[in-house]
């Protein structure tokens, strides 16, 4: 009796969203394993299990660990540039973005820093988050030029200023820890206020 093809994809189709699958899972469980171990600590063993795939499969999409960690941190990258946008006239809201977005993804903030810690050598002008730090750094000379922040600064040190503050809380955990226990308002959102305000000092808001 001749079997239904209802339900059946042509083989080429079905070949392709597998391996896209697959793939995906592999960079999802990166994401997580990265975040947790870091570069040199992270095991593709541990990746392939969590992917559900083989060691074999993750090297055939990636030719390294090292080639995976650069995958994975070049879309984290893009997905924080596109969650924060520099908006010159307002460098203490642009701070509480940022603080926000590091606070509902502390893995992020960790995958990030692995990177630094490890890959320090590796800096490449032309990479993603160096493009963006340009960028910014354009920006806030425009700024300068367009009266809307004190020419006294140099915008490399406003734009460190800024990131070094909204990320007091993600850099710092052991101080959450002690302020969870011993700050007058122990709730995220004082520590929020408390930065965007520090920033608010330094380069107040001219919108």
């Amino acid at each position: 009796m001749a079997r239904s093809t209802t339900s059946r994809r042509t083989p080429d189709t079905a070949t392709g969203d597998a391996r896209a699958a697959t793939r995906q899972r592999i960079i999802d469980a990166a994401k997580e394993e990265f975040a947790q171990h870091g570069i040199a600590g992270a095991r593709v063993d541990r990746i392939a299990k969590q992917a559900q795939t083989s060691k074999e499969r993750v090297y055939a999409y990636f030719s390294s660990k090292e080639a995976l960690y650069h995958h994975v941190a070049e879309q984290e990258l893009t997905a924080l540039v596109e969650a924060t946008q520099l908006d010159t006239a307002d460098l203490p809201g642009y701070a509480g973005i940022l603080f926000d977005h590091f606070t509902a993804r502390p893995d992020h903030y960790r995958l990030i820093t692995w990177g630094r810690l490890e890959l320090a050598d590796d800096a490449d002008a032309t990479d993603p988050l160096q493009t963006t730090i340009a960028r910014k750094i354009d920006q806030l000379g425009d700024a300068q030029r367009s009266g809307l922040l004190d020419t006294s600064w140099d915008p490399v040190d406003v734009l460190a200023l800024i990131n070094q503050i909204a990320t007091t809380w993600a850099g710092q955990p052991e101080i959450c820890a002690a302020a969870a226990q011993r700050a007058a308002d122990t709730s995220t959102a004082a520590r929020r206020a408390a930065l965007v305000t520090a920033v608010e000092r330094l380069f107040p808001r001219t919108s």
